[in-house]
């Protein structure tokens, strides 16, 4: 049975907006950094570390979800992860100390890591192929909305009332949004790709043809270098970057972080239509990265500018970085389509173990450096260390741009047929 248009689209009105709050959670600890680390009184590399908890889980979870999506369905593990989102929100936000902190952003981690794969497995299987890209665009376009809601709004509330009573907020909505997913998705498959039965030869044997697939690799290596070290800067280090070495205000810095996101949001469909346009993905992956590197020399550079210019660099860094979009594409089309949702959680798994490596490794750069300065509870840093910091992400920024060289280009359709022929 076919699932109606007006259906799919109140379903995935409601799955893109768990997928915002998804994006709200991964990003919040970026403006609320002060905040944290006032509250909890921790070094650099423990909030990384409280940071990056949501991206240990997140990573470890994507092939486990891919497997969930494509046997069981997104249906019921939409409405469990919402469930548990909301538990680890409402946690987070009642926390006492850094240790209860810790297990309610793995909680939050655990919850959210089920919406994005989820999100794609409806897409790849209620739509053309040949939309792929775009559709998973406009999703990143609704869903980065929820990024710029980490970013000046966040701070206005937390400033307002304060940071705990948003993540309580959050936790209601997060088990609602759950509830949502569980009433409103119904499941279909087409005949070209049914799905498997729940049997543990099929699925291993599924999983280790995606794995054994050279293909695939190139684009789990861009998203590893893209998507981290945007995950690691958007995610945390940004914030403290702007306010210690450029000297800006709080609101400034949350301005600039909900630009970059804002324009990260814009960027992902430009580029995903921009690539189904052209009927080419490798280009546009190598004309990003490319650009994104350059960008890593100017803030590695830390020359102090106008604020605009640091404006528009923040827009132009966002719009650049969103071409890891297209990773995912990479990696379905070159996959057979039954295992969309295993070949996109593993790509997508490169990001995220990226995240959760470098968030925390740039706090114990930091802390290495550290020459004792507290302002308000708050340990401040020299320009230098901060360029380490930095220089740790623009590495992995330029690991993701040698790896778009090996990409396969797939014609923006799906080739695993041809080529397992030739």
């Amino acid at each position: 049975m076919q699932v109606p248009a007006s259906g799919r689209t109140l379903a995935m009105a409601v799955v893109v907006a768990a997928y915002m709050l998804s994006f709200f959670h991964r990003f919040a600890p970026a403006g609320i950094a002060q905040d944290l680390a006032a509250a909890f009184q921790t070094s650099a590399a423990s909030l990384g570390a409280l940071a990056a908890t949501y991206f240990y889980v997140y990573t470890i979870m994507q092939v486990p979800t891919g497997i969930l999506v494509d046997t069981l369905g997104p249906r019921r593990i939409l409405l469990l992860g919402g469930l548990v989102a909301g538990a680890g929100s409402a946690l987070f936000g009642l926390a006492p100390s850094l240790e209860v902190a810790l297990v309610g952003r793995t909680l939050v981690g655990l919850g959210v890591s089920v919406v994005f794969i989820a999100m794609l497995k409806l897409i790849a299987v209620w739509y053309d192929e040949r939309r792929f890209a775009t559709l998973v665009g406009l999703a990143m376009l609704l869903g980065n909305l929820g990024s710029i809601l980490a970013g000046t709004p966040l701070v206005a509330v937390a400033q307002a009332t304060s940071w705990r009573g948003v993540f309580l907020g959050a936790a209601v909505l997060s088990a609602l949004l759950g509830v949502a997913c569980w009433a409103f998705i119904r499941e279909s498959h087409s005949a070209d790709a049914p799905r498997p039965r729940i049997d543990r030869t099929a699925i291993i044997g599924g999983l280790a043809g995606v794995l054994r697939n050279h293909a695939t690799w190139p684009a789990v290596w861009v998203n590893f270098g893209l998507a981290g070290s945007f995950f690691a800067f958007g995610g945390l280090w940004a914030t403290p970057y702007l306010m210690q070495v450029h000297q800006l205000s709080r609101v400034q810095a949350a301005n600039h972080l909900s630009l970059y996101f804002a324009c990260l949001a814009v960027g992902c469909l430009v580029v995903g239509s921009l690539s189904d346009r052209i009927g080419k993905r490798k280009p546009v992956l190598i004309a990003g990265s490319v650009a994104l590197c350059m960008l890593w020399l100017v803030w590695l550079s830390a020359v102090r500018m106008p604020v605009p210019v640091s404006y528009a660099l923040f827009a132009l860094m966002g719009l650049v970085t969103a071409s890891f979009s297209l990773t995912w594409a990479c990696a379905k089309e070159v996959n057979p389509p039954q295992l969309s949702g295993m070949s996109t959680s593993v790509t997508n798994m490169g990001g995220f173990l990226a995240g959760a490596l470098l968030q925390p490794a740039v706090g114990a750069i930091m802390d290495f450096g550290w020459e004792g300065t507290i302002v308000d509870g708050v340990r401040m840093y020299p320009v230098e260390t901060f360029r380490y910091g930095l220089g740790l992400l623009a590495a992995a920024g330029l690991i993701g741009t040698v790896s778009t060289l090996f990409l396969r280009e797939t014609g923006c359709r799906n080739i695993w047929r041809a080529a397992n022929r030739d």
